[in-house]
């Protein structure tokens, strides 16, 4: 028993350490189990000695925890600093600043994905590590191209909770018109803006050919009028935008005097919060820009390709006399198999070829959410890939690992049985009633409880039907149950016995089943949208919806809807 002591003092202090000095019973039990298999026959007579080694450890100083850990499992006590202690690389002149401010900027035209998911959780988390402030600013100024959505902005900001990115202030740019006019009219008072009446594909033209606009150097006076003309609907869609000043021999030919204000015919598109009221809109690059000088953004962090957005407004800010914030640009996040462009993933919803946005075959945020993967899951992700320049391409054999050490520990097991199959056993020589754990590890979650009747030493069950050719070839043994004889047909029916001959039977095969008298039909949804059929222990329906629970040699999976007559879950992963 002092041997099992030991064990159980290390795994407390070691778990104390990791959760400032408190450590939990079932997390040491876990510990104690995983590392040592054969106790867990002894589980239930083990929690008092845990809880008690374990109130002991948490009424012991932390500093003294971590130098008993030191002094006697240097090993362990490094593993777990070094799984704890992974950090982002320091944002770039933070000193620089008294308080770091960041921001993202979704366009409400479509739900978060997962490519979204890095500049959200790197600007939330670097604005949380330096005490700052993290700004969420709806993007909504494209009410002909990029025309936002009502039911997006509650979607993103729903998004933003499941990723425990709370955020410090929000913005919406349809609200701010009147504050990008003055930024337009600013320009063109300073002589840094122009209202050019090219055809775009003129301006392209001359700008691919290093020549500057005919409107270019018309004198201030008529650039105000044009300006005016502009606000007061005299322009109509196409006739006229304002551009912003900056070397017609730049290297990049979509850098020359970008456009900055165009007019939309907004009773043809109206916009879904301010319908027909705004005619001049800003683009992408005034807005934004404006946006992030007037709000104190310290830091940007979003990827490579807005490098192009970057010198377009740094001509801005110079003209404005602003200091531009520090940029952070990542390469592109990839991952094998899943289209996360924004376009593909709204033409599939367009065309109906998925159901909504939290179609499993999508990389949503929405999806995964549905799927059961755990958003902690995706911050570990985010965190590992960070910040880098270059592309990263990640699997989702990664993905899965993620999310099955977090989900693991958690959830409860069920059997089920696809595409059920009765097989009828003959020779039982008693009723049987398994009790199983519903955790393994954690014993104290309780147990279910599956009954095999019988009459006359029969009983039916049903196991999968991909178990069917297993259970004709060999011995198997019934999880938890009890080892059978080969099987075999007779009239169309699977039939096999009981068998008390435990000889090699740790060689057989193992397979769940699910009593035929107590059970509840159960649809998964499968990562192609697919859906297995079959039937689960009835104890199934005391999960609520949302959980997540492993169902034995099938996977884990999130209950998606449940009542007493039927439960239908979505499949993550094995």
């Amino acid at each position: 028993m002092t041997d099992i002591n030991e064990k159980i003092r290390k795994a407390a202090v070691i778990n104390a350490i990791k959760h400032d000095g408190k450590a939990e019973v079932p997390a040491v039990l876990g510990s104690l189990l995983g590392e040592s298999a054969e106790l867990r026959s002894e589980a239930k007579q083990l929690i008092p000695i845990i809880r008690k080694i374990v109130n002991e450890v948490n009424a012991t100083p932390l500093e003294e925890l971590q130098k008993l850990a030191a002094a006697n499992w240097p090993t362990e006590t490094s593993k777990e600093k070094s799984a704890e202690t992974r950090q982002l690389p320091p944002l770039p002149n933070a000193a620089n600043y008294t308080t770091i401010v960041t921001r993202i900027a979704p366009n409400p035209d479509f739900t978060l994905h997962l490519g979204n998911a890095r500049a959200t959780i790197l600007s939330h988390d670097y604005a949380r590590l330096y005490k700052g402030k993290f700004i969420v600013r709806f993007e909504d100024t494209d009410p002909r191209l990029k025309k936002a959505e009502l039911a997006y902005y509650e979607m993103i900001r729903t998004d933003l909770k499941w990723l425990h990115c709370e955020w410090d202030e929000e913005y919406i740019q349809s609200d701010r018109l009147p504050i990008y006019y003055d930024t337009a009219h600013t320009l063109v008072v300073k002589g840094a803006g122009y209202v050019c009446e090219c055809k775009p594909e003129r301006f392209r033209e001359l700008a691919n050919t290093n020549q500057p606009c005919p409107d270019r150097h018309l004198d201030a006076e008529e650039q105000e009028k044009r300006w005016q003309k502009m606000l007061t609907g005299e322009y109509k869609e196409g006739e006229a935008v304002l551009r912003i000043k900056t070397d017609i021999l730049h290297p990049n030919p979509a850098v020359r005097d970008w456009p900055a204000m165009r007019i939309i015919d907004t009773d043809k598109t109206p916009h879904p919060r301010v319908g027909s009221k705004f005619k001049v809109w800003p683009l992408y690059n005034l807005a934004s820009g404006t946006d992030d000088h007037l709000m104190g953004v310290t830091h940007i962090i979003r990827g490579k390709e807005h490098l192009t957005n970057m010198e377009r407004q740094i001509f801005l800010y110079k003209h404005m006399g602003w200091k531009y914030p520090d940029a952070v640009h990542y390469g592109r996040l990839k991952v094998q198999g899943m289209n996360l462009s924004k376009s593909h993933l709204m033409k599939a919803l367009e065309l109906g070829e998925v159901t909504g946005v939290d179609d499993p075959r999508l990389g949503t945020l929405a999806a995964l959410r549905r799927r059961g993967y755990n958003p902690e899951t995706i911050r570990r992700l985010i965190w590992e890939v960070g910040p880098k320049p270059v592309d990263v391409t990640i699997s989702w054999d990664n993905i899965d690992s993620l999310n099955r050490k977090i989900v693991d520990s958690t959830s409860h097991r069920y059997f089920f049985a696809p595409n059920p199959t009765p097989i009828v056993i003959s020779g039982i020589p008693r009723p049987y009633v398994a009790r199983i754990p519903l955790h393994q590890q954690h014993p104290e979650e309780g147990v279910r409880t599956l009954e095999v009747r019988t009459v006359d030493g029969q009983a039916v069950i049903l196991i999968a039907n991909s178990d069917v050719q297993t259970i004709l070839n060999q011995n198997v043994r019934l999880m938890n149950l009890f080892n059978l004889t080969p099987a075999h047909m007779e009239n169309n029916t699977l039939k096999s016995q009981f068998s008390d001959d435990t000889t090699g039977s740790e060689k057989a095969a193992i397979i769940q089943w699910v009593p035929s008298d107590n059970n509840i039909p159960l649809q998964v949804v499968m990562p192609d949208a697919t859906v297995k059929t079959g039937v689960a222990e009835r104890e199934l329906i005391a999960e609520k919806v949302g959980a997540i629970v492993q169902l034995v040699r099938f996977g884990f999976c999130r209950i998606d809807q449940t009542n007493d007559k039927e439960i239908r879950a979505y499949f993550a992963h094995q």
